[in-house]
Order: structure tokens, then C-alpha cells, then sequence
């Protein structure tokens, strides 16, 4: 355990920011995992769903919880499944 105090600060400071990353991160997997059934029941509220995930994935990418890539790649894919079930 730290014994100065600044130190003691940033442990507090780190577990706050882990737990918020770590919420974001689960909050973000249940509206991708909503997306996609929502593709493959072909929902009527598909377009909805589809519409949020990606709005997730920005503000997941903005506050650096995902890389530019993976965010890209994430909606790509989500983009594909869309394009499959409309084909």
C-alpha cells in the first residue's frame, strides 16, 4: 500500500476510472449484442438499434475506452449484417 498521499490519491483516482471503463465496455456489449438480434429477428425496431450501437461505438472511441480502428471495424461489421439481412 502507498504511504504518500498523492499516491494514495491516484489508486483512488484508477479504481474510479476502471470501474466507470469497465461499465461503458459492458454497457457497450449489451447494446451491440441487442443490435444484432434485433438484425436477425428483423425487428421492426432494427433501424433503432443499429442506430444507437453505432452512436456507442463513437462515444466509446471519444473517450478512448475503444481504438479509431476497432470502433471502425466495429461498425463495419455491424454495417454488413444490416446489408446481409436486407439482401
Amino acid at each position: 500500500m502507498a504511504n504518500i498521499k498523492s499516491a494514495k490519491k491516484r489508486i483512488l483516482v484508477n479504481q474510479a476510472k476502471t470501474e466507470q471503463n469497465k461499465r461503458l465496455k459492458t454497457n457497450l456489449k449489451t447494446v451491440l449484442k441487442k443490435a444484432e438480434a434485433a438484425i436477425e429477428s428483423n425487428a421492426p425496431d432494427r433501424d433503432a438499434a443499429v442506430k444507437l450501437a453505432v452512436k456507442k461505438i463513437d462515444q466509446a472511441c471519444a473517450k478512448g475506452i475503444l481504438k479509431k480502428n476497432t470502433a471502425s471495424r466495429k461498425k463495419s461489421k455491424l454495417a454488413l449484417h444490416v446489408n446481409r439481412a436486407n439482401a
